[in-house]
């Protein structure tokens, strides 16, 4: 053998040799689930109603943490997911609210919509959402940093989730409530890209929204006994020829599918269409793809976590996770370009006692009413409250200032005064957070839920199981407790062996792991530390 050949075959193997070991060392492609609504021990309960392809598979393969909490009270979805793609905190990265109140102008402002921008194929007015409002940069921007090649897509039902989970870059999809198709706003892209008008021209969402949801099982599989719209299947020797209702009545067809579990179907079946489209994961660069399951949480408020409904719906999560995995696999045909993240926003309440009676409901419009009238006695007639947002009172300030009234004065006593209610457990005012550090309890956490320029003047917490009073809702999230705040972690792929955690983690440890994980920095503005994921 020659030297010439022998070096041509040793640098051959030396190149091929760096080439996988490059290969190993990061993803590409990353895939963020979020389960909305799903509490912790969901897991475990259903498992035995669980293929093996779908949850299964990941807890069995991947790195499993199972004691994930958020350290904060307002666990809401725009709240929790800007959490795990900033890794930080409400106070830290902004998102305190869907909506707040603007203290110059005493205008209410919405997190995304932004009239700066039109929805794409959509009436005027309609589907203008951008990511304008958000401050802290998610994972997919600090990907783009790292790699501007980088292809980043978001999918939701949701233009709030869509927007707020993916960030500044890459596209963010939802669903169009007027058309049921897949759109997104001209913050993102001029017009929809060709693939996206040809999965459109399939009309898959509307015909999702006319199947008629029927039970994966017979009754006696559920340990959930509660139900009020499933229509359970018979068993496979009944000769029954009795014929189902339909799911519900429901506004439109966008509400059937955000409402049932073809709405996961939905998602799931447009993200392989993306994969596909874009070819993601298929060169050197870095892809992410975020995906969050908002009729997860849609169902959970509307039956509780306690009904066949929700038991159901996660077992065709299950099946459609399991069959989206398997997609994935073959596409990408190795396992550690995978990397694939499941977690979930926030739980959700209990929505019945023991005696099936349901749980107590906060009066929101009579809490209004009734401190404005206090105010209104106390220093004269006015419209104090500006309105009543997520946990937050939001007080005139312009009316305050015109009767020479001290701002923390008047926050303090409607916060004094707010412990008088029933179902109020604490109160705090903003001046007191701002003025105030808060080590641990239930301080800490309505601290770590505070944004000055964006958060209410009092800020209340609700007794354990107590939730707002609203219309066709039975559960809910926002709370400081564990059955709210108490979620699933798992990471798969990307050559992480099987291993699971039960020590404490505070879920920004998220996104720096995931940045970890992809090689990249974290995102700016990210406060957790990343776990020991390998």
């Amino acid at each position: 053998m020659s030297r010439g050949f022998f070096r041509i075959v040793v640098t051959s193997l030396f190149a091929l040799a760096s080439l996988t070991s490059f290969a190993s060392e990061r993803p590409r492609l990353v895939i963020n689930i979020v389960a909305s609504s799903m509490q912790a021990d969901d897991l475990q309960r259903y498992y035995d109603g669980f293929g093996v392809g779908g949850f299964r598979r990941l807890m069995e393969g991947g790195a499993q943490f199972t004691e994930c909490r958020y350290n904060y009270m307002q666990t809401t979805t725009p709240v929790s997911l800007a959490t795990l793609t900033t890794g930080a905190m409400p106070s830290t990265h902004g998102v305190v609210s869907q909506r707040w109140s603007d203290y110059v102008d005493n205008k209410m402002i919405d997190l995304t919509l932004d009239k700066t921008v039109v929805g794409l194929n959509q009436r005027e007015g309609k589907g203008a959402h951008s990511p304008r409002n958000l401050i802290a940069p998610t994972i997919s921007d600090a990907a783009y940093k790292a790699d501007s090649c980088s292809r980043l897509v978001t999918i939701a039902t949701t233009p709030v989730s869509a927007v707020v989970m993916g960030g500044q870059k890459g596209y963010s999809f939802w669903i169009d409530e007027e058309r049921c198709r897949w759109t997104t706003s001209s913050y993102y892209t001029p017009y929809l890209p060709t693939w996206v008008n040809d999965y459109n021209n399939e009309n898959m969402p509307m015909l999702l929204s006319e199947e008629v949801w029927r039970s994966r099982f017979t009754a006696e599989r559920y340990h959930n006994s509660r139900k009020s719209t499933i229509q359970f299947r018979e068993p496979a020797t009944s000769k029954s020829s009795r014929k189902s209702k339909g799911s519900g009545e429901f506004i439109n067809n966008l509400g059937k599918i955000t409402r049932t579990p073809v709405g996961n179907k939905a998602i799931f079946d447009f993200a392989k269409y993306a994969i596909t489209s874009l070819n993601l994961g298929m060169d050197e660069h870095t892809d992410v793809l975020n995906l969050c399951l908002d009729p997860s949480r849609n169902i959970a408020s509307r039956y509780g976590n306690e009904s066949v409904e929700y038991e159901d719906m996660l077992y065709a999560l299950d099946w459609e996770l399991a069959t989206f995995l398997g997609y994935v696999r073959t596409h990408l045909k190795n396992d550690e370009a995978l990397l694939v993240v499941l977690t979930s926003d926030h739980g959700t309440s209990p929505a019945y006692n023991h005696d099936k009676t349901p749980k107590e409901r906060f009066n929101v419009r009579q809490f209004e009413v009734i401190i404005n009238a206090f105010l209104s006695a106390k220093y004269g007639q006015g419209q104090w409250v500006l309105g009543y947002i997520d946990h937050s009172i939001y007080l005139n300030h312009n009316l305050v200032y015109e009767k020479r009234l001290s701002i923390a004065e008047v926050q303090n006593e409607v916060a004094t005064f707010a412990m008088q209610f029933r179902g109020v457990s604490h109160a705090l005012s903003s001046t007191a957070m701002r003025m105030s550090y808060f080590g641990s309890g239930y301080a800490q956490k309505m601290q770590n839920s505070f944004y000055p320029r964006r958060s209410g003047d009092v800020i209340i917490n609700l007794m354990p199981e107590w939730i707002e009073l609203q219309d066709d809702v039975v559960s809910m999230s926002g709370s400081m407790y564990g059955y709210d705040t108490h979620v699933p972690l798992i990471f798969w792929g990307a050559g992480i062996t099987s291993q699971r955690s039960d020590n404490p983690v505070c879920m920004t440890a998220v996104a720096p792991t995931i940045a970890r994980l992809m090689g990249i920095a974290a995102p700016a503005a990210s406060e957790g530390s990343a776990l020991n994921v390998k």
